[in-house]
């Protein structure tokens, strides 16, 4: 089994272990829905990226469609 040659001190031990802490990540706001976002990801939320729709969200998609349901109940 390996031996280590020579003590490592307290500084060393501490700066080597002072790498391991967790970083939170950087958070920006989305300008159409001001939801915070990671910068240069397209927003989970409203689905856009540089004032572009870029992905279709589903929960966007089911508010449509009760606004439909009901047009047509009241309509």
């Amino acid at each position: 089994m390996g031996v280590p040659k020579k003590k490592r001190s307290k500084s060393r031990k501490k700066s080597r272990v002072s790498q391991d802490k967790l970083v939170s990540p950087i958070l920006a706001a989305c300008p159409q829905c001001k939801a915070p976002i990671m910068p240069h990801f397209a927003c989970p939320k409203c689905g856009y990226y540089k004032g572009k729709q870029v992905v279709i969200v589903k929960e966007k998609e089911r508010e449509k469609e009760k606004e439909r349901k009901k047009k047509k109940e009241t309509g």
